[in-house]
């Protein structure tokens, strides 16, 4: 395994009966990476996550987790390196934040004297020795954002990470993933909230049916679908007749008001389109340009012919 490569998947399938969970998955996740896990419910998001966590053995198929098959002997140990974050979190409502955060360190074989700073890190200072039970869902969520990031992880697994927050401590969880990026941790996020994900991650990954439908950048997944971006100009009347008279020959324009105006094109264009309008020698009062975004390019993969559940 390249030193680089925290996991390794090749040829994986689960079967569960006959049905089939993920079939022939193979993908890499490297160091320091940030990789969305995207799809529709019962695609195999769990499924997979529970294979890396070594919770769920592959019928077929080859994994290796920083270095190790987690069905091996050994693959404990390596548990101690990785941080998870479930979707549904459970914890005991008669213990505290603290004995809560004590216990799971114990779990990892840490000591648990050093817990201070990740509550501070996810805005529970106030409420560390608080019993569990008397916390919000939020509270809940972000103390489970500190059970995965004890010890410090190699690989921070996030399943619906921002589940139940506000927006304030939305942002404080992207800001953490920042900050264990540079760090060099890699981060696997499940999350359908793609709206949040676009600045953020620097691969997806979308599952259909159980299978890979698309591994890549988003620029590179956009580029894919040959995808469109999209050029607002704001000017006068008169500015906004002589840009609609050049490019309506070659590209979508569209006029929203008479001094709005619209251009729809490849993102390879959009450079070529923009000095295209500095040659003209208009003068704009307004321009914004918005690329697909990550919802957008899921959206395209899902429009084609949906996968059902898979059986052998």
């Amino acid at each position: 395994m390249n030193m680089s490569q925290v996991a390794h998947l090749d040829g994986i399938q689960k079967y569960f009966g006959s049905l089939v969970a993920v079939d022939q998955l193979s993908f890499t996740l490297n160091k320091g990476e940030c990789l969305a896990l995207v799809g529709h419910n019962g695609a195999g998001k769990s499924t997979l996550i529970k294979i890396i966590l070594g919770l769920v053995k592959p019928s077929h198929g080859t994994i290796s987790i920083l270095g190790c098959d987690p069905s091996a002997h050994g693959f404990e140990k390596i548990k101690q390196k990785i941080g998870f974050l479930p979707e549904q979190i459970l914890f005991q409502k008669n213990l505290t934040g603290r004995e809560t955060l004590a216990f799971y360190a114990r779990l990892k074989g840490l000591t648990g004297r050093d817990l201070e700073g990740l509550f501070e890190r996810v805005d529970l200072a106030h409420a560390t020795d608080r019993k569990v039970g008397t916390y919000s869902k939020g509270m809940r969520q972000r103390l489970g954002v500190a059970q995965a990031l004890l010890g410090e992880p190699e690989l921070l697994v996030l399943d619906e990470p921002t589940s139940g927050l506000d927006p304030v401590a939305r942002q404080n969880i992207y800001r953490i993933m920042e900050e264990e990026k540079l760090k060099g941790t890699t981060v696997l996020i499940s999350s359908h909230v793609l709206t949040e994900l676009d600045e953020r991650i620097d691969r997806v990954l979308i599952l259909n049916g159980g299978k890979i439908v698309a591994d890549g950048s988003i620029p590179y997944l956009r580029n894919q679908k040959q995808l469109m971006s999209t050029i607002y100009l704001e000017g006068s009347i008169s500015d906004c007749d002589k840009i609609q008279g050049i490019f309506h020959h070659e590209l979508e324009v569209h006029r929203s008001a008479r001094k709005e105006i619209y251009i729809r094109c490849p993102q390879e264009r959009k450079v070529k389109v923009l000095n295209s309008l500095l040659l003209l020698g208009v003068a704009l009062d307004d321009v914004k340009i918005t690329d697909p975004s990550l919802e957008q390019v899921f959206n395209s993969y899902m429009t084609e012919p949906a996968m059902g559940p898979q059986y052998v």
